[in-house]
């Protein structure tokens, strides 16, 4: 397995994230075993302290447990308290940029609605 990393920012942040996403985007579900860190290390060709430094972050978290013997799982109501930090996240950082956008290009929300139905009927 290839991948691409970003060079700004840490890996052992960027599997963090990708394990978020896999989560918010329903790949992991609660309850679920993460990979372990051999496999992890070996898909990506890193080192195994990086995936360690990830999982560990999200035990940190609370989004993972470790379970003696048996690896990380995802913990019950992860999925939710991601949704509600990344929607929180994102009203706070991602927003207000998109907003000034969309008010210098001179698009409404009806502009924005009509878009999404297209895309959605577009199936993309």
């Amino acid at each position: 397995m290839t991948t691409t990393w970003n060079d700004n920012v840490p890996i052992y942040r960027q599997l963090r994230d990708r394990v978020v996403a896999m989560i918010l985007d329903g790949a992991l579900n609660e309850g679920d075993a993460l990979p372990s860190v051999r496999q992890v290390a070996a898909d990506f060709q890193i080192n195994p302290l990086t995936v360690s430094k990830a999982y560990q972050e999200l035990v940190d978290e609370h989004l993972v447990e470790k379970r003696r013997g048996l690896g990380m799982y995802v913990m019950e109501g992860t999925r939710e308290a991601l949704l509600k930090s990344e929607r929180e996240r994102f009203l706070r950082e991602e927003w207000p940029a998109i907003y000034a956008r969309l008010k210098r290009m001179g698009l409404d929300i009806d502009a924005l609605i009509e878009a999404a139905r297209k895309h959605e009927r577009s199936g993309s």
